[in-house]
């Protein structure tokens, strides 16, 4: 009894103990190379000795070039965010794991929260090598309106603005679709951090006769808020949605006016009560005798894959395996246990659910040996319609692999941000940096999904490509949605 006291006595000491939190924290703050050398040397010793796929797509004597290249360009000091952005985020780049990442310290993300900052003022897609303007913080702009095609900025092409953009962010393999998709999303934040910050921009762009034209156009400056915290005036809060209404923005599905098909929309498989919804829709599908389903997954960055087995179970036309090879390259995470998020359970689960073999890593043979049958029970036989993107990853991307190729299921859209060959994932828990307090997310399994399919490092590839529409852009509509309606309609 007194072993199993001190038992849990240790377990909970370990589940406390966590790096301090910083008082009066500023993000301005500077370290010295000394102190940010520490953090990059641990951190470079817990990627070699933990990370299952570190040479996946890079050798590791390149890799070994890259961690001493970055090493050395460590400055006399740096503060958080140039830490973060000129030595650690190119640096994981090289990996090429979409969910090996960077992630501010918990006092950056609490300090940051409501702030608003100067930054370029175009808000941009982004598509192969063209830009086109969707917003423009300067809202009395006469040249910048939607749909502006750019051409460059401050003397840098688009493919050249591009390229050095896509040197930060993560992708698995050569997968870029999701980095298209990030650009798009918020353009400014990343030029203000890997660029700087100008007080004008030089944009270069086509004018309404396509001919190619400079402005200059100046940074934006958020109006300073001088409403003081004793103000009479309230801030109203919106109301609370109900629990319902809530639910949707994790997972919907609608029957069309014509009833010849529904539209199911997955942006996850972590939260919406998805076995209860997932239940209830197929049921109600083949109650009504929908022969045409939507699934829509361009938002889904993936979540548990118990989840996804089990909508691939409701739509695969045949049994399947989540993945050929699963294998972390260690048991445990000493000695750098107290460094990671969920080390207790971690370590409890890489020990117990892993099993050795002769290759020397630790697999799970569950995911790797078990057959999942397709459900009998509203199983859904009609057409299936997936629309991906570069945000269909992970957990949505082992779906897309394992219907791909079946009769009656079409992948429509573009190629997706999750590896084809596979990625890393199933344990993701941050690494914490002892000094700067920067995390940095931690795959602790490789997984080959299929061995068939080809290390090539791209995403899944859709059967019917559909890709970015300027003209759907500047109309406002949804053009993969109506290319999907089209071809159902006319029972293509």
């Amino acid at each position: 009894m007194n072993r199993f006291l001190c038992g849990w006595v240790l377990a909970c000491c370990m589940f406390i103990s966590c790096t301090p939190m910083k008082k009066n924290y500023s993000p301005y703050a500077k370290y010295s190379r000394q102190t940010l050398q520490k953090d990059y040397i641990l951190l470079r010793n817990i990627l070699e000795t933990k990370h299952p796929a570190i040479y996946w797509y890079t050798p590791k004597d390149s890799m070994d070039g890259y961690f001493d290249q970055y090493y050395h360009a460590i400055s006399d000091s740096m503060n958080e965010g140039q830490f973060a952005w000129q030595i650690l985020a190119p640096l994981i780049e090289k990996i090429h794991c979409g969910h090996t990442s960077v992630g501010f310290s918990k006092e950056y993300v609490k300090w940051v929260q409501g702030k608003k900052f100067p930054s370029f003022p175009l808000y941009v897609k982004v598509w192969n090598d063209t830009m086109a303007v969707i917003g423009n913080l300067h809202q009395k702009d006469s040249i910048f309106k939607r749909g502006t095609l750019i051409t460059s900025v401050n003397g840098l092409s688009n493919q050249q603005l591009i390229s050095r953009i896509f040197g930060y962010l993560p992708e698995d393999g050569y997968a870029d679709n999701s980095n298209y998709i990030r650009l798009s999303a918020n353009f400014p934040y990343y030029h203000r951090n890997i660029f700087g910050l100008s007080k004008t921009y030089q944009v270069g762009y086509l004018d309404s006769n396509n001919i190619r034209r400079v402005a200059t156009v100046p940074a934006f400056t958020p109006v300073k808020d001088t409403t003081k915290k004793d103000s009479a005036i309230k801030v109203m809060r919106p109301p609370k949605q109900p629990k319902q209404n809530r639910l949707l923005q994790y997972r919907s599905m609608q029957i069309d006016s014509s009833g010849k098909f529904a539209v199911m929309t997955l942006n996850g498989f972590t939260k919406g009560r998805l076995r209860r919804f997932f239940k209830r829709s197929f049921k109600e599908l083949r109650s009504k005798n929908i022969d045409h389903l939507v699934l829509d997954m361009r938002n889904n960055g993936g979540g548990k894959v118990g989840l996804s087995t089990l909508l691939t179970k409701y739509i695969s036309r045949q049994p399947f395996k989540v993945a050929d090879t699963v294998y972390a390259v260690s048991h445990s995470l000493a000695p750098y246990t107290k460094y990671i998020k969920g080390r207790f359970l971690n370590n409890i689960e890489l020990f117990f659910a892993s099993k050795k073999r002769t290759d020397g890593k630790y697999h799970l043979g569950l995911l790797e040996k078990k057959l999942y049958k397709p459900k009998q029970n509203n199983h859904y036989n009609g057409n299936v319609y997936v629309l991906t993107n570069g945000p269909t990853f992970s957990a949505a991307a082992l779906f897309c692999n394992a219907v791909k190729g079946q009769e009656g299921i079409k992948l429509v859209g573009e190629e997706t941000g999750g590896g084809w060959h596979g990625n890393s994932g199933i344990m993701i828990p941050d690494i914490t940096l002892p000094n700067t307090h920067l995390r940095v997310r931690l795959p602790l399994f490789k997984l080959v999904q299929y061995k068939h399919v080809p290390k090539t490092g791209t995403g899944i590839i859709p059967d019917i490509y559909v890709g970015t529409s300027y003209e759907a852009l500047l109309r406002g509509y949804d053009k993969k949605m109506e290319v999907v309606r089209k071809m159902i309609l006319e029972n293509k």
